[in-house]
Order: C-alpha cells, then sequence, then structure tokens
C-alpha cells in the first residue's frame, strides 16, 4: 500500500465532503498538505477546501493515479464501473482504494479484471502516517 503512496501524486476523490468535519473531507484534505494533487468529485459542491471540485471522474481533465473512494458499499460497483470507462478511455487510473469500512468484492473483481489494483477497507491517512 505504501508503494502506491510513494509512487503516485494525482489522487480523484469520489465522494469527498464540503463539511470539515467529516473524514471524507479531514483525509483528503491531509493529503493535499503532504504535496498530494487532489481532485473533489462532487455533485453538490463548487469547491472544497480552495480546490475546484468536478462533477464526475470524466471530468476531471488530468491524469489519476489513484481514485480514494468515500460512498457506501453498495455504490462502489457502480464508481468502479465509472473508473474501468475513464480508463478505457485515458488510459490512467492505477489504484482504486476504498475507505476504511467501505468494502465490495464485486467491485475489486470488476477492478483487478481491468489491471487496476485495488484495495478496500483501509484508511488512506493512516496508511500514510504509518509509512
Amino acid at each position: 500500500m505504501n508503494d502506491y503512496l510513494e509512487k503516485y501524486k494525482n489522487i480523484a476523490v469520489y465522494g469527498m465532503s464540503a463539511n470539515a468535519a467529516k473524514p471524507s473531507h479531514t483525509v483528503p484534505m491531509f493529503m493535499h498538505k503532504q504535496g498530494y494533487n487532489i481532485f473533489p468529485i462532487n455533485p453538490t459542491a463548487e469547491d472544497i477546501g480552495g480546490l475546484k471540485v468536478y462533477r464526475k471522474l470524466i471530468d476531471i481533465p488530468e491524469q489519476i493515479d489513484i481514485l480514494n473512494v468515500f460512498r457506501p458499499s453498495e455504490e462502489a460497483l457502480d464508481v468502479v464501473k465509472e473508473a474501468v470507462e475513464r480508463k478505457h478511455l485515458k488510459g490512467d487510473i492505477r489504484l482504486i482504494w476504498l475507505q476504511l469500512g467501505i468494502e465490495n468484492e464485486e467491485a475489486k473483481a470488476l477492478a483487478l479484471k481491468n489491471d487496476i489494483a485495488f484495495i478496500q477497507n483501509k484508511c488512506m491517512y493512516v496508511e500514510y502516517i504509518n509509512m
């Protein structure tokens, strides 16, 4: 896991929250402060923590290395389907990371079938500080 965080710097965050009290805000903002490029995906916000927000994964013009997911487990498969579609169109997304408490084996199988590494039920913040 730590290899990914050392190698990749562009992280799209699916479900990033504007609410500073939620982990879906604090974790990506922490990663941003560590020098990572964060691209929030949220259909209801324009700006989160000074970062431009995108409505959909495909809307992000920059290369994405990691897709960090803060959505319920039952929505993970649809998110991975979007990621696979983007990978076929743009050739990016090396890793899909489902945050702590989020797991979906169908989503994992789809990601791996499309040569996208997959981590689930792990907190990116915790993994980073333990590197």
